[in-house]
């Protein structure tokens, strides 16, 4: 018989702003928490962020999370692209609005090239949407490169027009 596998730290990055962003991000976590190979660590404060990309929309609502996960990476995927379509995500516009975005930015120290499917997230330490909540729960997290989120966060040039939300 084998030995089970160990779990892993790894984040998540979530993000809505369409319908009631706030409770699309409750519903997505709630789900995340009570999947099969999935434990919820920490969550993030809610943070309005400003939308990137070229195509105009509301603001986001952005949070990380941090779970403890024996899913592979590829099935953390899958079960969070699972979840964004159970909520109703429809992927029509790039960088367009968003009912529900769950990104795997994490997976403990690995480093994953799939397609599709890369790790750590390529993109994180330029995006202060990012930064910001994972920095406040995980601020140590490793973004590849000798990097820690902090790190990367204190040479981040967008953190402007980022503010914490209380509820």
């Amino acid at each position: 018989m084998s030995a089970a596998m160990p779990p892993v730290r790894a984040a998540l990055g979530l993000g809505s702003n369409m319908g009631d962003p706030k409770a699309n991000l409750d519903a997505a976590v709630a789900r995340l928490a009570t999947s099969d190979g999935i434990s919820l660590v920490a969550r993030s404060s809610g943070y309005r962020t400003p939308p990137w990309g070229p195509v105009p929309q509301d603001d986001y609502r952005n949070i990380c999370v941090t779970i403890d996960t024996t899913l592979s990476p590829r099935a953390l995927l899958d079960r969070c692209l699972q979840i964004e379509r159970e909520m109703g995500r429809v992927r029509d516009v790039r960088w367009g609005p968003r009912l529900i975005d769950i990104d795997v930015l994490i997976y403990g120290r690995e480093t994953v090239d799939e397609d599709n499917l890369t790790i750590p997230h390529p993109r994180m330490g330029e995006r202060a949407f990012v930064l910001v909540p994972l920095v406040e729960i995980w601020p140590d997290a490793p973004l590849g490169g000798g990097r820690t989120a902090l790190e990367a966060l204190a040479s981040c040039p967008d953190t402007d027009g980022i503010v914490r939300l209380d509820d």
